[in-house]
């Protein structure tokens, strides 16, 4: 059985989604993964070593579980790769490398503009409409890859006012008085000030905030269903997570996790949490803190009460989680040629195969809704190999005007048998032009037929 290498793949996420920064986006580095994963096994020497430092493993192991991934598709995840090749490239500098694709990869003639839009489209259940990249007489390979899902939650989540999303949420009216204001998980992890941090999505009230202010209404986890826990992590520290499944189908589903740290956290520290969880966190609830280890009252990651229950807990210390969020979309494109990201050692990988000098241009197409009865989302990655740019240099351009009397001559051609016939080359008529004379009727229309 292949092994799939998840702490790889985070640690690409990783780059992917610094090189993005804080703003809000919506990527699929397992897209941009597998498309270097599909080349890696073109490159030699220096270029494969490189490839495998971003890969984070060698390229006949990537390429190995990018194969189990692509010939085994996910029923809830539709996916699809591509490799095609301008028409006159030649394909057997290209077959040996095309023989150790996926037996789902595509392969054949460049698609038109169109073709590659309808391709997107075909593989990502309609959410991506155009190819990220536009085509060009400079294509020489394209690769492409598709993600995809749209799943209904097996519980959807209640609808409740905006404000609950805030601090200033009525309930809170109920915390004891003595109760310390104290944000949940404070004690572990970095020491950070409660105080406003770089803008991460939070109001300057704290988490939500000022998103409770926008929203008139939120989602809000239901009694039973859904999954919600406060996570020890490393460098976001505590960190709140939930966890709303998909309806299954023939024994697959997906699972959808929504990470939330303190808001002076930097974004790529949460998203690297959220890797880190999300393995463990498709069946369980990994790094739970429990609720009788953190301080009572308000925080970043929401408000800690205790009140006196009948519980069948054994303990007697009964915990319960409910989760309340927003409903969210994005749409994006996203640069994959920055350094660090794989394409450029692509591009000279697939060079080395072609045996020209390549350059690499190489684009993501994302978009993602999360909402109160499910979660669609669909990424479209591609990458071309282009022939270099011509080197700088001068242009003459020169317009002929044939405005005063000149000489016409029409000369015969005979290639028939494959050589030069009797009359190639042979001057039939000859005329002077002196009297020229203004188009004729026919000239101004489409012919009927050639002559």
């Amino acid at each position: 059985m292949t092994t799939i290498p998840y702490d790889p793949l985070a640690r690409y996420a990783a780059r992917l989604h610094a090189d993005l920064g804080g703003r809000h986006h919506v990527a699929s580095p397992l897209g941009a993964w597998l498309l270097l994963a599909l080349a890696a096994p073109a490159a030699t020497g220096a270029v494969r070593d490189e490839l495998a430092e971003v890969l984070g493993v060698d390229g006949e192991t990537a390429a190995a579980a990018a194969t189990a991934l692509l010939d085994r598709p996910h029923p809830l995840v539709p996916s699809a790769t591509a490799v095609w090749h301008r028409p006159g490239t030649d394909p057997d500098r290209l077959a040996g490398w095309w023989h150790g694709l996926p037996r789902s990869t595509a392969t054949g003639p460049l698609p038109d503009r169109a073709g590659l839009d309808a391709w997107a489209r075909e593989h990502t259940v309609g959410l991506v409409d155009r190819f990220p990249l536009t085509v060009s007489p400079r294509v020489l390979l394209a690769l492409a890859s598709a993600l995809a899902t749209r799943i209904s939650w097996a519980t959807p989540f209640d609808l409740v006012p905006g404000a609950a999303l805030g601090p200033d949420d009525p309930r809170d009216a109920t915390r004891p008085d003595d109760a310390p204001a104290h944000r949940p998980g404070a004690g572990h992890g970095p020491d950070r000030e409660h105080g406003h941090g770089p803008d991460q999505g939070h109001g300057p009230a704290g988490p939500g905030g000022g998103w409770a202010g926008r929203l008139s209404r939120v989602l809000r986890s239901p009694e039973h269903g859904h999954r919600a826990w406060i996570a020890a992590t490393g460098p976001a520290g505590d960190v709140a997570v939930h966890a709303a499944a998909a309806v299954e189908h023939d024994g697959a589903g997906l699972v959808v996790l929504s990470v939330l740290a303190d808001p002076t956290v930097p974004a790529a520290d949460v998203l690297a949490a959220g890797y880190a969880l999300a393995g463990a966190a498709v069946d369980g609830e990994p790094a739970r803190r429990s609720l009788f280890d953190l301080p009572l009252g308000p925080g970043p990651l929401g408000t800690l009460r205790e009140e006196p229950v009948r519980t069948a807990a054994r303990d007697g210390r009964e915990e319960r989680h409910r989760a309340v969020l927003p409903c969210w979309s994005a749409r994006d494109e996203h640069d994959l040629t920055a350094p660090g990201l794989g394409f450029a050692a692509v591009g000279r990988a697939l060079g080395g195969l072609l045996g020209v000098d390549v350059g690499v241009e190489a684009r993501q197409a994302t978009v993602a809704h999360y909402g109160r009865y499910g979660f669609e989302a669909a990424a479209v990655t591609g990458a071309f190999a282009l022939t270099s740019l011509p080197p700088q240099g001068v242009r003459r351009s020169a317009e002929l005007r044939f405005g005063h009397p000149y000489a016409v001559l029409a000369v015969a051609t005979d290639h028939r048998g494959g050589e030069p016939g009797p009359w190639h080359g042979l001057p039939v008529f000859s005329a002077w032009v002196a009297e020229p004379r203004e188009p004729a009727d026919t000239d101004l229309v489409d012919p009927v037929e050639s002559w």
